[in-house]
């Protein structure tokens, strides 16, 4: 784990210790309920605004007025997502069609300049519906992972590449260094350029709002983790990388002045394990807020089959994690959110009926290191635990999603149940109320 005596050493070496973060792009004068930053806090109608947050991709999904749209269950998890306190969902704008059998269906984009139209209405349905609520919305426009088809089938659209799912290949080395040619491929960058301005420019086909205007959207974030390529990316994919966000960044605030763009990083995970990189790629003005994402188990720190050996050193590794990206947003001078982590049920389970002490153990030393801090003054954010599965319910013996199934917090890349809190998980949603409570406490 990185220690700060590491990050300011890689911040000397990046040539930023010592002056001023760039001011970050902050909203129109007047649009009071914008969430905006000032200096290393978000605010929003006059007071300083916490994410006490879930994340919840497949929000658009529902909000479909056909086929695979379920508006009535849309609003009952809005509801039981606002009764605990939540108020901020992050949720995937586009997906791309592909053949990969563990991407999503069907798909925003069914090709090139093709357009789901039901789909985008979904997004409207939903973004109007987080308006009624007083809640907020973070967009990612892309994804770095194959289960909406994202960079890999990008690359398969304009360089006629086989779109790569690790999930049949098993080699995810290869997959990530691969995908990171998205970065670099012209004819990609100016299609997701299109589809870029294509959302961010969208008039809602419910309220007849212009999305640029509409305060219930947070942030555009430019993909969900993307990655430099894997761990051995070398120099010239890092710089590719850096510039990439620059400048993407800087496309959609040329698009829309009201709103803060984010990068969706993973913070070192998705870095190389490079605290240079993670910070030089997040130090242009045009990134607004630093995330990051916890994943114990995925990254195995944690034996859920083996909770009580494999705990003492996750939890450390986890504290310390957490703790030194707080500390490089304070060294950047911008606010930090932690808008994923999560944890397995007990016994590695998938079964709705499997308990969740574990998990719970786990998110209670979330929530209280990000609460402790925040009180603190320090420029954490906030959280968006991964995910939400509200009544949601898996419906194959084997736990993977197949078309027509419920949709869950678990993507189709992973099984039915892996980390999804459901309606049903009563000790889960009470240790969420009561920290999301702690959170809108801290707001004067």
């Amino acid at each position: 784990m990185i220690k700060m005596n590491q990050v300011v050493a890689a911040l000397a070496m990046a040539g930023m210790v010592g002056g001023a973060a760039q001011a970050a792009p902050v909203s129109a004068a007047g649009k009071s309920e914008f969430v905006s930053v000032k200096k290393t806090h978000f605010a929003r109608k006059g007071k300083t605004y916490y994410i006490a947050g879930a994340n919840f991709w497949y929000g658009g999904y529902l909000g479909s007025p056909s086929g695979v749209g379920e508006r009535a269950r849309l609003r009952k998890e809005l509801d039981a997502m606002k009764a605990l306190g939540i108020n901020n969902v992050r949720v995937l704008a586009v997906s791309e069609k592909t053949e990969m059998s563990s991407a999503v269906r069907p798909a925003t984009t069914n090709g090139p300049g093709k357009y789901d139209e039901d789909l985008l209405a979904g997004l409207d349905f939903l973004v109007d519906e987080l308006g009624k609520r007083d809640m907020t919305v973070v967009l990612y426009l892309n994804n770095f992972w194959q289960w909406s088809g994202g960079m890999t089938q990008y690359l398969n659209w304009f360089e006629g590449t086989p779109a790569l799912d690790p999930n049949v290949t098993r080699d995810y080395d290869d997959y990530m260094a691969k995908t990171a040619r998205f970065y670099a491929n012209k004819d990609a960058q100016k299609e997701y350029r299109g589809t870029i301005k294509k959302i961010v420019q969208r008039v809602n086909t419910i309220n007849g709002k212009p999305y640029r205007d509409d305060p219930v959207i947070m942030s555009w974030q430019l993909a969900n983790e993307p990655r430099p390529g894997n761990g051995k990316a070398g120099d010239k994919e890092k710089a590719i990388y850096t510039t990439w966000i620059a400048e993407t960044a800087q496309y959609i605030h040329e698009l829309d002045k009201n709103h803060l763009v984010s990068s969706g990083s993973e913070g070192l995970a998705g870095s190389a394990q490079d605290a240079k990189l993670f910070m030089a790629s997040h130090s242009t003005k045009h990134i607004d807020y630093l995330t990051y994402h916890l994943w114990p188990k995925n990254w195995g720190w944690f034996d859920s089959k083996k909770p009580v050996e494999s705990w003492d050193g996750a939890i450390a590794k986890s504290r310390d994690y957490l703790n030194s990206h707080i500390d490089i947003a304070k060294t950047l001078g911008k606010p930090i959110v932690l808008e994923e982590f999560g944890l397995d049920r007990d016994g590695a389970s998938f079964d709705i009926k499997a308990g969740t002490s574990i998990r719970d153990r786990f998110y209670g030393e979330i929530f209280e290191l990000v609460q402790r801090r925040a009180a603190n003054g320090d420029p954490i954010a906030g959280w968006n635990f991964w995910a939400w599965g509200g009544a949601g319910r898996a419906a194959n013996a084997d736990y993977w999603w197949k078309q027509g199934n419920d949709f869950m917090g678990d993507p189709p890349q992973e099984e039915q149940g892996l980390y999804s809190v459901f309606d049903s998980d009563a000790s889960s949603l009470a240790l969420i109320k009561e920290h999301a409570g702690k959170l809108r406490a801290l707001q004067k």
